[in-house]
């Protein structure tokens, strides 16, 4: 089920943060109230599609700190492998040069209760738990507002990653919304008409276009 338009599924999680630090008890919560998020997951670190996400995400950081919104990534490896991979050059596969927080989600639960987990637990014959299809991420990508809420979200499977242009595309999208109440059009960016929120609107739009 999507989680768009409901509240983004709380936790408590160990983190990475600015590349090097270990974090305890890292929640989204602490940014209610104060930025926006994009949090998204990748599927395990030290593989081959992953790192150019991290990487594009961290080329564009500064778009997103002028933006007032926070990134945050996820997966299933825990903080010492997310710390190993940060801490290993870029040429040899690594992510060193990544600053935004990376959480553990060792226990599959934050995957699973943004309901990107690419398998589910279920009992075998004999009554025993096992895990059926991949214990990994897929690669869920969600826009959180300043109230908590998801305004977007977006699941790729395994294979295929993910546009950052596009994700900063939905941020100014979800802000000119908000400032101006006017609804954004198909292939909408930033500096482009938008449109009212009625029929006359629409029509006005569309006869300018």
């Amino acid at each position: 089920m999507s989680l768009v338009g409901k509240k983004a599924p709380v936790f408590n999680a160990k983190a990475v943060v600015n590349g090097n630090d270990f974090v305890e008890n890292f929640s989204l919560e602490q940014f209610i109230g104060k930025k926006d998020v994009v949090f998204f997951f990748y599927p395990l670190d030290f593989t081959f599609v992953c790192p150019t996400e991290l990487h594009a995400f961290q080329a564009k950081i500064d778009e997103f700190k002028k933006r007032d919104v926070e990134v945050v990534a996820c997966s299933i490896d825990s903080e010492f492998s997310h710390w190993a991979w940060l801490n290993t050059e870029k040429n040899n596969g690594g992510i060193k040069g990544v600053k935004y927080p990376i959480v553990a989600d060792l226990s599959k639960t934050i995957s699973e209760a943004y309901g990107v987990l690419a398998g589910e637990y279920d009992l075998d014959e004999e009554g025993n738990s096992v895990f059926k299809g991949e214990p990994v991420a897929y690669r869920g990508l969600f826009l959180i507002d300043k109230n908590g809420v998801v305004r977007h979200e977006l699941i790729n499977d395994l294979p295929l990653g993910r546009s950052v242009d596009e994700t900063l595309r939905m941020v100014d999208a979800l802000h000119h919304y908000e400032e101006y109440g006017e609804v954004c059009p198909a292939n909408w960016s930033e500096g482009q008409d938008a449109m009212k929120e009625s029929a006359e609107g629409v029509a006005s739009y569309l006869s300018n276009h």
